[in-house]
């Protein structure tokens, strides 16, 4: 007899209790729920597998849409691209949120096939996630790079530079007076020379250094890579981009070798020292 009523005294205690404890957590998640700031909302639209893509591979510009879309659900929304979800913020209020008050927290850059390959896996500074060697690259960039002397000491490459981009119009001009000028291939060219410069000592005069950088630029900058949002067609290469990017990287690793080798020797050779251009 006690046997069989221990279990019904234990329940009859218990039941209680666990209808208490149940009620509790369900109203402390509640609050919790309440309290938990909200996601920025999604907008709508979105294909499995692909997300917005579709959105912003349409006939319209990308900032068209993503500027239709701020209308529609505010300053602050997320879209996805593949797996991958991303913040649009369009308002200044957010921006100086994100970019000033919180700029550490947006500081990382994301991961891809062109920095893997053309930015010596994520090496370069601009394009490196935020750490000890970011922080490090960017003393190094502001003390020897963007500092006013060093501004004034690269003032007369600069002067230079634009000289010669306009003497080279000058002269088209004096060959064919109603020729075209394609101004923004001379903006970049100018751009092109000057960064050269200023690096290796020298203009990029070589047809293969011009090609290498423009491809260098192009792939970093203007081409979008569908293994970056959906990861696991990377082996497929379907716009051939990868392939691209890894003998553009080689290309330019071979004239970056030339130039420092170049630079090796007439360091040896003792040919005027330190130039107002070289490094240490």
């Amino acid at each position: 007899m006690d046997f069989l009523s221990f279990p019904i005294t234990t329940i009859a205690f218990a039941f209680p209790f666990l209808l208490f404890l149940y009620y509790f957590l369900k109203i402390k998640g509640h609050t919790n729920t309440n309290n938990k700031i909200r996601p920025p909302p999604e907008a709508a639209g979105a294909w499995p597998l692909i997300g917005h893509l579709r959105l912003l591979g349409g006939p319209q510009l990308p900032h068209v849409v993503l500027g239709a879309l701020a209308d529609k659900y505010g300053p602050i929304f997320t879209i996805r691209l593949g797996v991958h979800r991303a913040i649009i913020v369009s308002g200044p209020e957010v921006a100086r949120d994100c970019f000033t008050t919180n700029d550490k927290a947006f500081s990382n850059r994301p991961k891809s096939i062109a920095l893997e390959h053309m930015a010596y896996n994520y090496a370069m500074f601009g394009f490196s996630p935020y750490g000890p060697f970011w922080r490090e690259m960017r003393k190094i960039t502001t003390l020897e790079l963007l500092s006013n002397h060093r501004l004034a000491a690269l003032s007369h490459v600069r002067v230079a530079e634009l000289k010669n981009s306009i003497r080279e119009i000058y002269e088209l001009w004096a060959k064919n007076e109603n020729c075209v000028v394609n101004l923004q291939r001379w903006f970049e060219d100018l751009t092109l020379n000057l960064t050269v410069r200023i690096v290796a000592g020298k203009r990029s005069d070589g047809v293969g250094c011009r090609r290498a950088l423009r491809e260098f630029f192009e792939l970093m900058m203007g081409v979008f890579t569908v293994a970056d949002a959906i990861p696991w067609l990377r082996r497929l290469d379907l716009s051939g981009h990868e392939k691209a990017m890894r003998e553009t990287a080689k290309r330019l690793d071979g004239m970056l070798q030339e130039w420092l080798e170049e630079h090796k020797r007439r360091r040896l050779g003792g040919e005027g020292g330190r130039s107002r251009t070289s490094w240490r």
